[in-house]
């Protein structure tokens, strides 16, 4: 079977960064339904459209189909005292967009004279990355789970 729309796609992958270190990889298959639903990064989602069980891909990416651009206005310095006493950078925090009233997931980058820096980013906005994939099963969707815009059962996301 194709993947084709309103299909529910499974598929290891690994992501690979500009300098070709490995950032992610699945452990466990992930499924997707796809089809235009925004579940997957479309560049990776046209990349495996008419693609079937056992096809393998890798997809570059520069940063506007994967992660964005970086943004330095997603750089805040705060006051150490906004922060729990134990704050180290690494940690995530979410905060509201004062803009958008999006939450945003911040992480620590620095602590230094009493500030912390947080950065709203994506770790890898900025750069390219590179998808490899393995699909492992295309199967038809069912009529819940294209009314619902996702894959449902063991793989996908079922929370309602």
């Amino acid at each position: 079977m194709q993947i084709v729309k309103d299909t529910v796609v499974s598929l290891h992958y690994e992501m690979y960064d500009g300098d070709n270190q490995l950032v992610d990889k699945t452990e466990e298959p992930i499924s997707y339904l796809h089809g235009g639903y925004d579940n997957i990064i479309p560049k990776l989602e046209e990349s495996l459209h008419g693609k079937s069980v056992g096809d393998k891909l890798d997809v570059p990416m520069e940063p506007e189909d994967a992660f964005g651009d970086y943004d330095p206005k997603l750089v805040r310095i705060e006051d150490v005292e906004a922060f729990p006493q134990e704050v180290e950078v690494g940690m995530m925090f979410e905060a509201d967009d004062e803009e958008s009233g999006e939450v945003i997931l911040f992480r620590v980058t620095d602590i230094a004279d009493g500030k912390v820096v947080v950065d709203g980013n994506h770790p890898l906005a900025g750069k390219r990355v590179l998808f490899k994939c393995t699909v492992t099963e295309v199967r038809a969707a069912t009529k819940d789970e294209v009314e619902h815009g996702h894959a449902h059962g063991p793989h996908g996301h079922h929370h309602h």
